[in-house]
């Protein structure tokens, strides 16, 4: 089932499943309990990202590629870092560059989102994938010179910036993917393919990033995990290239959609 999160013409927020012939069922009832798609057709005003998270835990150096890319040594274990809850950004709603804290190298990174479904500590590796809920297509917006030089040797700076975390255009249960490592992932930046890979080269899977982040260490159901990049960032390229005004930036995921923002200065 896919399951989209939208705001009707009152303002309400409701969710809805996606149909094969375009249209989408109201859901009734809570999507990390007990509920049931309903006969009734769904109102879209408004599309919003599939979940509202209550933690954005993120993973860093995930596929083998990417940290060659950067001549960044694999990881020994996963690499967290973690992104604001007020960075979320909704499907077709802007990417907004930096201007008062102003960043020159704002950049971007398709990933994989997982949705845990169940409150888990101390999961196994085994039994990790019991508490999922579903998944997601996510881009790491990244301020680069945030992130590497001006950041105090930390990530969040850079990767926490208002809207520097869009997701959807749905929520994929888990049952529609049965093996996440076996999805290919892409950006698309103005037409051009600028990553384009699998997930079978995470330096960790998904398994085992739930397993290590749920060791002591509880995860609530809306948890959003981003499992990492693949090869073909800006910051890479040579010349680099980064997020510029005018903009479209999109990520595909096979199975799941995707989701594309237009990208905008911010206004000061």
């Amino acid at each position: 089932m896919k399951i989209i999160r939208y705001q009707d013409p009152k303002g309400a927020v409701l969710y809805a499943a996606q149909q094969p012939d375009g249209a989408a069922l109201e859901i009734a009832g809570d999507i990390f309990g007990q509920f049931e798609t309903s006969s009734r057709k769904a109102n879209v005003a408004k599309l919003l990202a599939p979940v509202e998270p209550v933690n954005l835990l993120c993973i860093g150096l995930n596929y083998r590629r990417h940290a060659a890319e950067g001549n960044a040594p694999v990881p020994e274990r996963p690499v967290l870092f973690m992104k604001a809850t007020t960075a979320v950004q909704h499907p077709g709603d802007p990417i907004v560059l930096p201007r008062h804290l102003r960043s020159n190298e704002v950049d971007y990174e398709c990933e994989l989102a997982v949705v845990i479904g169940k409150r888990c500590k101390n999961v196994t590796r085994e039994r990790a994938l019991d508490y999922v809920l579903g998944y997601t297509c996510a881009n790491d917006v990244s301020a680069r010179d945030w992130q590497i030089k001006w950041g105090g040797s930390q990530w969040c700076r850079g990767k926490t910036f208002d809207t520097f975390a869009p997701l959807g255009p749905c929520l994929v249960l888990k049952d529609e993917i049965p093996d996440p490592a076996a999805l290919k992932i892409r950006t698309i930046l103005n037409g051009a393919v600028m990553q384009d890979w699998r997930c079978d080269d995470f330096i960790f899977d998904v398994p085992a990033v739930i397993a290590f982040l749920s060791g002591s260490t509880t995860l609530l159901p809306g948890t959003v995990i981003l499992t990492g990049t693949p090869h073909g960032v800006g910051f890479a390229r040579k010349p680099p290239v980064f997020l510029q005004p005018g903009d479209t930036v999109t990520v595909e995921i096979d199975r799941i959609g995707a989701l594309t923002n237009p990208v905008v200065a911010e206004e000061i």
